[in-house]
C-alpha cells in the first residue's frame, strides 16, 4: 500500500451553504489530513429551501474533493431516512477508491461506517466534539441513540476525542472501545503573534453567540460594570447575528463607544482581530476545547476562560486565567488584573510556540496518519 492513503471524511457537521461555519473546526481536520493523503469529503443535510428531493454538489475547496447532498425537509422520518440512504450511495459511486473512514460525530452517520465496514472491509476511526455526552446534557440522549451509538463504538478501531475529559464522559455513558485523544488544530503559519501597542484597552469574544452555550449576556453585564472603571476600554463582539445583543447592551446602559458588534466574519479575518487583541474572553457553560482559544494562544493574546469541559487540559500557566463558571465578579476582577498588569503573562512566541508543537497541522496529522496505519493493519 503506498503511504498516500485515501481517506473518506464522513460528516455530521461541515460547512456548507445552510450552515457555512458548522463544523468548521473539523473542516480544519481535513485540510490538515490532506497535507498527506487524499481526503475526500461527504456531508448531507436537509435545506429548507430546496425543491428538489436530493441535490448533489460536489466541489473542490482548498484541495478536497467535497461532496454535500442537500435533502428536501420532511416531517415523514422514513422518508428521510430514504433520501439520506439514496443521497449516500449516489455519493459513494463517485468515489473511486478508500482505505479507511475518518467519521466525524458518532451519531447517526457512524451507522454508515459499521455498513462500510461490514460489508466493504473498510475500517474506520472516529473524532467525537459532541458536549451532550457530559453529564447531566446526557440525560436527554435516547435509548434507541445510544443502542446504536454503542455498537458503533465497538466497532471503530480508534475513538479520537478532542480532550481527555470528553473521553471521560463518553466512557461514563458507556461507549466502549480504544480511546486516543487527538485535539483540534491550528494554522499556525496563519495565527502568529504580532508587536501591536493599543492606546486603547482591546478585548474580544468570538463565537456563535448562542447565550446558553457561551453565556454573552454575562460577559455584556460585566462589560456595563467595566466602563465606568476603565476610561480607554473597547470590547469586540464577535459572530453570528452578534447585533442581536444590541438590545441588551442598551438595557445594560453599555456606551456605543466601547463596545462593537461584528457579525460573522470568515475564518480568515478573525486573526487580526485575535493579533490586535489585549485579551481574550472565553465565558461558557460548557464546551470541550474550543479552536479559538488556542488560536488566541497562537495570537500571543491571553486568555480569560471558565473552567469547563477540557479547556484545563492544554491552558499553561502564564497563558491567562480560569475561572469558574457564571462568576462575573471575577471576570470582571480579572480583566481589570490584566487592565492594570497585575496578572503576569509569558512572552507571546512561548505561547504560540506551544500551539505550535501540540495543534500544528503537520502535528495533527501526523497523529491520524499513525491511526490510519494502525486501523489498516489490524
Amino acid at each position: 500500500m503506498s503511504s498516500k492513503l485515501n481517506v473518506l471524511f464522513l460528516c455530521g457537521w461541515y460547512p456548507s451553504r445552510v450552515l457555512p461555519t458548522n463544523g468548521d473546526f473539523i473542516q480544519r481536520h481535513a485540510e490538515a489530513v490532506s497535507l498527506k493523503h487524499n481526503v475526500t469529503v461527504l456531508h448531507i443535510i436537509t435545506d429548507k429551501k430546496s425543491n428538489k428531493n436530493i441535490e448533489l454538489t460536489t466541489e473542490l475547496i482548498n484541495g478536497i474533493e467535497t461532496h454535500i447532498a442537500y435533502l428536501k425537509f420532511t416531517k415523514n422520518p422514513i422518508k428521510k431516512i430514504l433520501y439520506f440512504r439514496k443521497a449516500f450511495l449516489l455519493i459513494l459511486k463517485k468515489i473511486d477508491s478508500l482505505d479507511i473512514v475518518h467519521l466525524n460525530e458518532l451519531f447517526p452517520f457512524g451507522i454508515v461506517s459499521v455498513y462500510l465496514k461490514w460489508f466493504k472491509k473498510i475500517p474506520f476511526i472516529i473524532t467525537e466534539h459532541w458536549t451532550d455526552y457530559k453529564h447531566p446534557l446526557s440525560n436527554k440522549i435516547s435509548l434507541t441513540q445510544k443502542l446504536i451509538s454503542k455498537i458503533i463504538a465497538k466497532n471503530a478501531s480508534f475513538i479520537c476525542p478532542v480532550t481527555k475529559d470528553l473521553e471521560n464522559s463518553m466512557i461514563q455513558f458507556g461507549l466502549k472501545g480504544t480511546y486516543n485523544v487527538v485535539g483540534n488544530v491550528v494554522d499556525t503559519s496563519s495565527f502568529f503573534p504580532k508587536n501591536i501597542n493599543n492606546d486603547i484597552f482591546s478585548v474580544v469574544h468570538i463565537s456563535n453567540m448562542d447565550d446558553h452555550h457561551k453565556n454573552v449576556s454575562g460577559i455584556l453585564r460585566v462589560v456595563s460594570l467595566l466602563q465606568n472603571k476603565i476610561n480607554n476600554f473597547h470590547f469586540k463582539l464577535i459572530g453570528a447575528n452578534a447585533d442581536k445583543y444590541k438590545v441588551i447592551a442598551k438595557e445594560l446602559g453599555i456606551n456605543e463607544k466601547n463596545i462593537e458588534f461584528i457579525n460573522q466574519i470568515p475564518h480568515a479575518l478573525v486573526i487580526q482581530h485575535l493579533q490586535e487583541a489585549n485579551l481574550f474572553i472565553l465565558f461558557s457553560n460548557f464546551e470541550n476545547l474550543p479552536c479559538v482559544i488556542l488560536e488566541s494562544f497562537a495570537c500571543g493574546t491571553p486568555v480569560i476562560s471558565t473552567n469547563v469541559g477540557g479547556i484545563s487540559e492544554h491552558f499553561p500557566e502564564n497563558f491567562g486565567k480560569l475561572i469558574t463558571t457564571k462568576d462575573e465578579s471575577k471576570l470582571e476582577e480579572e480583566i481589570l488584573n490584566y487592565y492594570y498588569n497585575k496578572n503576569k503573562t509569558t512572552t507571546k512566541d512561548i505561547m504560540h510556540n506551544y500551539v505550535k508543537s501540540n495543534f500544528s497541522e503537520a502535528v495533527i496529522e501526523q497523529k491520524f496518519t499513525n491511526l490510519y496505519y494502525k486501523s489498516i493493519n489490524n
